[in-house]
């Protein structure tokens, strides 16, 4: 009877180990830019690591390797606006005792003030607008990501910053935005 290795034996397929290689160099950033969609570290860990198993699960059909962290954000970015999309109280479970709330991490009121300001923006707005100033990512990468037009990449990025200047007041011209756009 054949042996059938296991996880801890080492590589089962031939694009293990180029996987692992991707995914040390890459999770930690899927999982800040889950956090700025998101605002919740925990939840932020399972968007990443939904977008990196489905990932795993297509790298041997993936022709352009070259164009893996683009797949890879636009598979969080997605796996975001899908749970979004499905009713809160789907996600919400009661219990009699309430849950463990893990001590903050270490954040800069100025990283408060921003994911505070992000998380009143409607998702689609604020998907465009994490892609497009924090991932520092053309309108046309941004659209590609969305699957949209670029028009309405444009759109949602005035309207969400119109709703950040308004939520920020003065605070938002001191905000420096990567890209100065």
């Amino acid at each position: 009877m054949p042996s059938r290795s296991s996880p801890a034996s080492g590589p089962s397929s031939p694009w293990d180990g180029e996987f692992a290689r991707y995914f040390g160099e890459r999770a930690h950033s899927l999982r800040s830019t889950a956090y700025l969609l998101c605002g919740d570290w925990h939840r932020a860990e399972d968007l990443a690591q939904a977008a990196l198993l489905k990932l795993y699960l297509a790298w041997p059909r993936l022709a352009r390797h070259d164009a893996l962290d683009a797949y890879a954000r636009k598979i969080v970015l997605r796996t975001f606006l899908a749970e979004n999309r499905r009713s809160r109280w789907k996600r919400e479970r009661l219990t009699d005792a309430p849950p463990d709330v893990p001590a903050p991490a270490a954040e800069t009121e100025h990283d408060q003030l921003i994911q505070q300001a992000l998380a009143a923006l409607a998702p689609r707005q604020r998907a465009v607008l994490v892609l497009r100033y924090f991932e520092d990512l053309s309108v046309e990468e941004t659209a590609a990501a969305l699957g949209c037009r670029t028009g309405t990449v444009k759109s949602q990025a005035a309207r969400g910053l119109a709703t950040l200047r308004a939520r920020l007041g003065p605070h938002f011209e001191a905000l420096p935005v990567p890209g100065g756009r």
